[in-house]
């Protein structure tokens, strides 16, 4: 998969009226500014965007964003999608408070550089030049601009220009650009309508690549409870120009059809349908900043920033009551609405209350399953699966962007739950009886998990013990012993409780014999047949039905389904009243003269039974 793209997206950063949009025109050529009002006030009110191509042939996109306190929320949104900033602070006013408050948001987002931009330099003088130095180093010491370049520029006289872009040129060579990971997620910044085409929208693309006649999802849908409303690509546009496919770290405006434009939305994200999960409620780290002068506590009125999207959240400390500044915590967020969220999200908390920025942090769990009380998250798909004890591989992708190889089914299994689960189902076989256990009584899971087993054996729809195959627990049936005990008046076995499965078991391994609507051992035919043979040695013009029961000590009931058997399998012929011997019937002289047929003794041991199909 690619890392790295041509084409890469910058934020600006710092205080109002330092000079971002003017820097960003001098070097592009293109006024970030799109309103009339940002015009007549000068003041940047929203997102601005410009781009060029640098010295390498790379091509760099700009997000301008607003410096004035009241437009945070619109500075958010626009560097929340991107990991490299050019943070501008004016040498004639030097450090202000939103250079610090958009310096404490970019370290916390986790940007992974930048440079800064000393402005207006051509108005002051060497030493002040030298004091706006020193004041940016003491600043950023300690965060992601710490070994930011510093250069000096002065946008109207074109001082520093080349310089400049030089820099970031060399900034982006150095800074590894999005990873194409197959998951492409475009927070959406802005939603317009263009007549002849419909509903655009723009924003930075990352994770994934898309193509013009994919099918795609805006989450959060514009319903309540709605996980996204499908949307086709009609057209892209990187730099404005058509192109059939766009890559991470893209600027891009998407032409979609399926939603009106003011049905889409700033907040709201491009995505495959399938490769997310929709969430209401996040495990996260949360660093609270050093300069805050209260903790972080349940109470407060809290927004949450991140990608484009800021949403009212409740939250609660795990573990403890509150962070304290400068440490760093985890806790729960209640979300006012379902995002498309993946651990290493980052994102900005802030205090609407007190309208202060109070830290930030990093996704952990998109779907936490223990209660808050216990909640120990951390990034790991491991920690996911052992919480869970069971995963379906797909829903294991959308929680974590991480695939894993399903270990049972289609699950991936946490080892302790797999060796439980083992244990149960191996106890459930166990006393299942001789006929094994019905795979249909479990659910897909244990189903599963017997398939995986190799100390169980599946056959006909029954899972056994693998020590024992199914004629030898079956011969330990009670069923056995209940039939050989009366072998020529059996007991009905459906009296006896027998499962009708069970029984067909027993009469498909050939240990037990279905006759008529009576049931007997295979031995008490064999004990037949061969009482039979000795009777016909003696009266070999044939014997009767009332011969038979005498010998048998049993009742016309039994006897004659016996002996519709012993017909039916060539032991006996039927002519007239009498049987006369068949061609399967046994060498007479095996039980001696006297001895009766009904008796257990008078069974030759098994390795003398004649083998008779029965």
């Amino acid at each position: 998969m690619s890392t790295t793209s041509s084409l890469r997206v910058v934020a600006t950063a710092g205080h109002v009226d330092h000079g971002k949009s003017t820097l960003v025109a001098a070097v592009t050529d293109m006024d970030p500014d799109r309103f009339a009002e940002e015009k007549a006030r000068g003041l940047t009110i929203d997102l601005g965007f410009a781009w060029m191509s640098l010295p390498s042939g790379r091509q760099l996109a700009f997000v301008d964003v607003p410096g004035h306190v009241r437009f945070i929320k619109n500075m958010l949104a626009g560097a929340g999608a991107v990991d490299v900033c050019l943070f501008v602070v004016a040498a004639t006013e030097g450090w202000k408070p939103q250079s610090e408050e958009h310096l404490r948001i970019v370290d916390l987002l986790g940007l992974a550089g930048g440079v800064v931009a000393l402005t207006k330099v051509g108005l002051v003088d060497e030493e002040t030049r030298r004091r706006r130095r020193a004041e940016i180093a003491e600043h950023t010491a300690g965060t992601v601009l710490a070994h930011a370049p510093v250069v000096e520029v002065d946008s109207l006289q074109r001082v520093g220009l080349d310089e400049l872009v030089r820099r970031l040129d060399e900034l982006l060579d150095a800074t590894p650009g999005p990873a194409d990971v197959g998951r492409p997620r475009l927070w959406i910044d802005r939603s317009f309508a263009v007549r002849g085409a419909g509903t655009v929208v723009t924003g930075t693309l990352a994770g994934g690549s898309l193509q013009v006649g994919e099918e795609l999802v805006v989450v959060p849908g514009s319903s309540a409870g709605s996980d996204g409303a499908g949307v086709r690509v009609r057209g892209l546009q990187a730099h404005r120009a058509a192109t059939s496919s766009v890559h991470p770290g893209q600027r891009v405006a998407v032409n979609i059809t399926g939603a009106a434009h003011h049905d889409v939305h700033r907040g709201q994200a491009l995505v495959r349908a399938g490769q997310w999960e929709p969430t209401t409620v996040v495990d996260a780290s949360l660093q609270v900043l050093g300069s805050l002068s209260h903790p972080v506590s349940r109470r407060g009125d809290y927004r949450m920033h991140v990608g484009s999207a800021q949403l009212p959240v409740r939250l609660r400390v795990l573990g403890h009551e509150a962070v304290h500044p400068g440490q760093v915590g985890l806790v729960r967020l209640h979300l006012a609405e379902r995002l498309a969220l993946v651990p290493g999200d980052r994102f900005v908390l802030r205090e609407s209350g007190r309208s202060e920025t109070v830290g930030g942090g990093e996704i952990l769990d998109v779907a936490p399953v223990l209660p808050a009380a216990r909640a120990r998250p951390d990034r790991s798909p491991q920690r996911v699966v052992r919480e869970r004890g069971w995963v379906d591989a797909s829903l294991l992708y959308r929680l974590t962007g991480v695939s894993r190889t399903p270990d049972i089914g289609h699950w991936v299994v946490d080892a302790g739950a797999r060796q439980e689960a083992e244990e149960q189902l191996r106890q459930q076989v166990a006393g299942a009886g001789a006929l094994g256990l019905d795979l249909a009584l479990l659910d897909d899971r244990r189903r599963a998990l017997a398939e995986a087993m190799s100390d169980l054996t599946l056959h006909a729809g029954r899972a056994r013990l693998a020590t024992s195959g199914p004629e030898a627990t079956l011969v330990k049936h009670f069923l056995i012993g209940a039939l050989e005990a009366a072998p020529f008046t059996p007991p009905d076995p459906r009296a006896l409780g027998v499962d009708r499965a069970e029984l067909r078991e027993l009469v498909r391994h050939g240990l037990v014999v279905e006759c008529g609507d009576h049931w007997f051992a295979a031995t008490a035919l064999r004990q037949a047949a061969q009482v039979v043979a000795d009777l016909l040695a003696s009266q070999p013009e044939g014997v009767t039905v009332s011969d038979v029961r005498a010998a048998l000590g049993s009742t016309r009931r039994y006897v004659l389904p016996l002996l519709a058997h012993l017909d039916a399998t060539g032991v006996t012929r039927r002519r007239g009243e009498v049987r006369i011997g068949g061609p399967r019937l046994p060498e007479p002289g095996l039980i001696p003269r006297g001895t009766s047929g009904g008796g257990r003794e008078s069974n030759p041991p098994d390795g003398d039974r004649p083998s008779l199909p029965l």
